[in-house]
């Protein structure tokens, strides 16, 4: 299953139980809006940390598949050349 679709089941699982709680929590309307708020910033700040963390992780990816793609290169023209000057 993809990694990703599990973080995001998780996450979301977790801000709707702790949306619930705050909501059946005793407190005045006004206390309950600044917790479900606050709560809100930590879930999004924390979903923004893991898709920056999900894009750094790819770009490294990309980067890696870059290199090897101009090392592979680099190896067929050598062997090209080779080819030629064989033939010469």
């Amino acid at each position: 299953m993809n990694l990703g679709k599990i973080l995001l089941g998780t996450l979301a699982g977790l801000a709707v139980g702790a949306m619930l709680g705050v909501l059946f929590a005793p407190d005045k309307g006004s206390e309950t809006r600044k917790k479900i708020s606050k709560k809100g910033e930590d879930y999004a700040e924390g979903l923004k940390t893991k898709f920056n963390e999900f894009v750094d992780n790819v770009s490294e990816k990309v980067q890696d598949m870059n290199e090897a793609a101009q090392e592979e290169m680099e190896d067929m023209t050598g062997k090209v050349k080779e080819k030629f000057k064989a033939k010469a």
